[in-house]
Order: structure tokens, then C-alpha cells, then sequence
């Protein structure tokens, strides 16, 4: 058993160490993965404007992006890898409100460089390196070979 003395020096020394630590992580995350994962050299005006155009227009209400957002819409993280170009542009651009899978999508009829721009924006996220998010799935064949 501690006594009381021993147990403050105990907690304190954790508790520093501790601190000490999480300092030394968030230092090296900040100063040397960041950077290289985000690629912030390919930040061009019109990613800034796709982001700007997402934001102001409530996007995230409906979608997420890095899985932050509503999860009424699809995650839009690696959409430019799921769907293409043409087919964002379409949505994009649409001037009347359409139901995929019973959910409706505003109708934005972005103008072309919104589009080209809010493009750019999704292409951008898709190139971060999210250490493998979102995963993946993996498919089994439900057809039998036999």
C-alpha cells in the first residue's frame, strides 16, 4: 500500500510523463505526417473555391467528408473514385431535384466552373492520405464455381 506522500509523487511523475508524451506526438504529427499527407502544394484557387462553395452551401448537412457530417447522403471522401467526373458534374449542374435510393438531392444547378471547382475540391480530398479510411470492402463472389 502507498502511503499518501508516495501516491501524490506517483500520480504527479504519471501525470507529467503523461503530458511530456502527448506534447512529443502532437509535435510530430503536426510538423512532419500533416504536411506530407495532406499534400498542401496542390491547394489551387479552385479547391479553395470548391471548399468555400461546400461550406456555404451546407453540404455537410446531408454528406460527409473525412466522416465528419450528416450520414443522410453518401460519403464523398473518395466519390471522384467511385463515380467519375462526368457523373458529379451532372449532379452538380442539375437544375431539378433528383431521389437516389429515395433520397433527394437539392437541386444546385451549379454553373460550370462551380462544378469544375467543387470537382477539383473532391479530387483533392481523395488524394489525402487517410491511412486507409474510409476502408475498402471487400466482396465475395456469390456465384458458385462448382
Amino acid at each position: 500500500m502507498l502511503s499518501k506522500s508516495q501516491a501524490r509523487t506517483f500520480f504527479l511523475g504519471g501525470t507529467i510523463l503523461t503530458f511530456v508524451v502527448f506534447l512529443g506526438l502532437s509535435w510530430h504529427s503536426l510538423s512532419q505526417e500533416v504536411p506530407k499527407q495532406t499534400n498542401p502544394e496542390k491547394l489551387t484557387s479552385q479547391v479553395i473555391h470548391g471548399k468555400e462553395l461546400w461550406e456555404s452551401n451546407n453540404c455537410m448537412g446531408c454528406h460527409s467528408v473525412f466522416g465528419e457530417g450528416a450520414y443522410y447522403a453518401p460519403e464523398l471522401t473518395k466519390v471522384v473514385e467511385r463515380r467519375g467526373d462526368a457523373y458529379i458534374k451532372a449532379a452538380l449542374m442539375s437544375k431539378q431535384s433528383w431521389a437516389p435510393r429515395g433520397r433527394k438531392m437539392v437541386a444546385y444547378g451549379f454553373s460550370e466552373q462551380d462544378a469544375n471547382d467543387l470537382l477539383e475540391f473532391f479530387k483533392w480530398v481523395g488524394n489525402v492520405d487517410l491511412n486507409g479510411f474510409p476502408a475498402k470492402p471487400t466482396y465475395q463472389s456469390t456465384i458458385n464455381t462448382k
